[in-house]
């Protein structure tokens, strides 16, 4: 498929929306993030709000020690009637010591301890000099208060750059993988980049934190994900240059987002197909299998992940879908720009939330099926649609060519489901 992007005016015709929102905060994040860093533990500092909604997004089992907990802010907490610097640092020190394998801690903030204005950042330094150098100790806000959910993740991987080792500025040129990836992922990536005879490459977040990558004016990052814009500023404050590219969603993605780096380290055309080809066949025939079955489909995207624009094109340009509207919570027009050219010139992208009026423009359009948070689909299946859960999309390994058969898979699954209801 040609990936040659055409002029597109999409970024100069949003319908920018300002209301009621439904989305998740970002303390979800903590759900993948908990699994990837393997020694890193996330304290929320929290209502028992907040651990609830944790424990139910990540299913944890009652006899299962995972690597997040929180720390609950009582009445007397939030009434100012005790000092919650000192419950937090009891906490920390009863943690630790329950849990010695913990090389990393994240104070991660709420609303609740945002709201009574509890310094996360100094307690964070505090707690880190007290237990260094066993422990790192990193601050950064999960609140819900005017975010989406995977702000959380952007938020915890901002807080590490300042903490990134110095790459000197002798230091051989490294390019630098930013976004959390299921290391199944990973790996098949980091094959890849070794054949194509890129050598120096680390992901962020690391496996674990005492891998964490040196940078500097020698780095280049690409993001893995379209939401990682305070991430992608501190880089380029520690000297990272980015590689503008599409994100790495289906076939086409996943060539184009390698291409860009091939070119970066000056990987030849003829080396580059001879390394990708077989994949992106493969790949193409995994997608094909859906295409008979969501080709003509219509189809709305709800804003909620951010990862929405990306997801557009692999299902209109592999998968035929038309786009009625697509929703995102926020648009970063620079890490966009190249996903934005591959659009359809006519589509309708929405920018924001209005809950309402989204809800009124969908039932008017009767897509076949919507993509959108879990808090809108229940009512909108009892409404007779066919919905897919955004953050669904998150949780799932997606990107990359292996994974490209599964992304369509997943936005075939509910109309086959509702087929058979149906019927």
């Amino acid at each position: 498929m040609n990936m040659r992007a055409k002029p597109c005016s999409v970024g100069d015709n949003v319908l920018r929306e300002r209301g009621q929102r439904e989305v998740f905060c970002g303390l979800t994040g903590i759900v993948w993030l908990h699994r990837k860093i393997q020694d890193a533990f996330f304290l929320v500092v929290g209502s028992r709000t907040c651990a609830h909604l944790i424990q139910s997004a990540a299913g944890v089992m009652i006899f299962a020690e995972p690597r997040f907990a929180t720390a609950i802010m009582e009445e007397r907490d939030l009434a100012g009637l005790v000092d919650a610097n000192d419950e937090l640092d009891r906490i920390v020190a009863q943690l630790l010591a329950r849990r010695p394998d913990i090389k990393l801690l994240f104070l991660v903030g709420s609303c609740p301890s945002e709201v009574i204005k509890l310094d996360l950042s100094r307690a964070a330094l505090r707690l880190s000099q007290r237990f260094s150098p066993a422990v790192r100790v990193l601050n950064y806000s999960g609140s819900g208060i005017e975010t989406t959910f995977t702000q959380g993740e952007d938020a915890c991987l901002a807080s590490l750059v300042p903490v990134l080792p110095e790459a000197g500025p002798n230091s051989p040129p490294s390019l630098l993988i930013v976004g959390a990836l299921a290391d199944v992922v990973e790996d098949q990536f980091r094959r890849l980049f070794a054949a194509l005879g890129i050598s120096s490459v680390s992901f962020l977040p690391p496996r674990r934190s005492s891998e964490l990558p040196a940078v500097g004016s020698n780095t280049h990052y690409l993001l893995a994900q379209p939401f990682l814009s305070e991430t992608a500023r501190a880089l380029e404050q520690r000297g990272c240059t980015r590689i503008a590219a599409p994100f790495p969603l289906g076939s086409e993605g996943t060539t184009a987002w390698l291409r860009a780096a091939a070119a970066q380290f000056a990987v030849g055309e003829a080396h580059f197909n001879a390394v990708t080809a077989p994949l992106r066949e493969r790949a193409d025939r995994a997608v094909g299998r859906y295409r008979a079955q969501l080709s003509g489909k219509r189809i709305f995207l709800f804003p909620d992940s951010q990862i929405e624009i990306p997801l557009a094109r692999f299902l209109a340009r592999e998968l035929g879908m038309d786009l009625v509207e697509i929703g995102t919570p926020y648009l970063h027009r620079e890490h966009l720009a190249d996903e934005l050219a591959l659009l359809p010139p006519d589509v309708s992208v929405s920018e924001g939330q209005d809950v309402e009026r989204q809800l009124d423009r969908c039932r008017q359009a009767a897509p076949d099926l919507v993509v959108c948070g879990l808090g809108l689909a229940n009512p909108l299946e009892a409404e007779g649609f066919a919905t897919k859960w955004s953050i669904e999309l998150i949780f799932t390994p997606i990107q990359g060519y292996e994974q490209a058969g599964d992304l369509a898979e997943l936005f075939a699954r509910p109309l086959v489901r509702r087929a058979r209801l149906v019927a």
